[in-house]
C-alpha cells in the first residue's frame, strides 16, 4: 500500500531531525506510473518527479503540460536520447561519461535555463550498474562546468543493497566525502542525491540533500501485461 505524501514528508523531516541535518528534497520516482498518479501527487503539492525511461517521460510531460512540474531523468541515458532529454528535462541525474556532457550541452535550447546535472557515481564498483568511478568525478565535473548550457549541481549514487546496514552506510559516507570535495571547487554544487524507499534514513544521516522515493509513495510498480 502506498504511504500518503504528508506521512512521507514527516518521515523525512524526522529522520533529518534525528541526524541533526536539514530535511532533504523529495523526488517522487514516477517511472511506470500513469500520468494520473503523477497529477494526484502534484495536486498535493509535490513538484519534482523522477523518470527512468525517456519516451515514457515525454508522454507524461505532454499529458501534464498544464502543470508546473520539475522533471528529473534518473535512469541510464543513451547518447541517442540526449537531444530529447536536453530539450525537455530540468535535471539529469545520470551523467557518467564525457560523451553525454557534449551531447546535452549541444542540444540544450538557447531559451531555457541551464540543464541541472548530477554526476552518477558507481560507488560500490558494481558491474551491473552504471556510473563513473569515484576517481573520474573531477574530470567530468570540469567538463560540465565548462559548458554554459549546463549547471553542475552535484552527485547521485545507488549504492549496493547490502543486507548489513553498516555496510550500506559506509557507501553513503564515501559519497558524502566525494560531494564535499566537489562542492569546495564548484559554487553551484548543492545536491547529493542518494537514498530510496528502503534506506533513506541512513542516506539522510550521511548528508543526502535529495532522496528518491517511488514504492513508498506509489505502492508496488504495475506489472507488465
Amino acid at each position: 500500500m502506498p504511504t500518503p505524501l504528508p506521512e512521507i514528508l514527516s518521515n523525512l523531516h524526522n529522520a533529518a531531525e534525528a541526524a541533526g541535518r536539514p530535511p532533504p528534497r523529495l523526488l517522487a520516482v514516477s517511472k511506470t506510473q500513469p500520468a494520473q498518479a503523477v497529477a494526484a501527487l502534484a495536486a498535493q503539492g509535490q513538484q519534482a518527479f523522477g523518470e527512468n525511461y525517456v519516451q515514457e517521460a515525454l508522454a507524461k510531460m505532454q499529458a501534464l503540460q498544464d502543470l508546473r512540474l520539475e522533471w528529473h531523468l534518473i535512469g541510464h541515458l543513451q547518447s541517442n536520447k540526449a537531444e530529447a532529454v536536453a530539450a525537455h528535462f530540468d535535471w539529469v541525474q545520470s551523467v557518467d561519461r564525457a560523451k553525454l556532457v557534449t551531447a546535452l550541452a549541444r542540444h540544450r535550447p538557447a531559451g531555457r535555463d541551464p540543464l541541472n546535472v548530477l554526476i552518477q557515481v558507481n560507488i560500490d564498483d558494481e558491474g551491473s550498474k552504471h556510473g563513473c568511478a569515484p576517481q573520474q568525478v573531477d574530470a567530468l565535473a570540469q567538463a560540465i562546468a565548462a559548458e554554459p548550457s549546463l549547471r553542475l549541481r552535484g552527485l547521485m549514487a545507488i549504492p549496493a543493497p547490502w543486507p548489513d546496514a553498516a555496510r550500506r552506510r559506509e557507501a553513503f559516507v564515501r559519497m558524502r566525502t566525494l560531494f564535499e570535495t566537489l562542492a569546495a571547487g564548484h559554487p553551484h554544487v548543492d545536491t547529493l542525491s542518494m537514498g530510496m524507499s528502503g534506506d533513506y534514513a541512513e542516506a539522510i544521516a550521511e548528508g543526502a540533500t535529495l532522496v528518491r522515493i517511488g514504492t513508498a509513495l506509489f505502492g508496488a510498480r504495475p506489472r507488465p501485461a
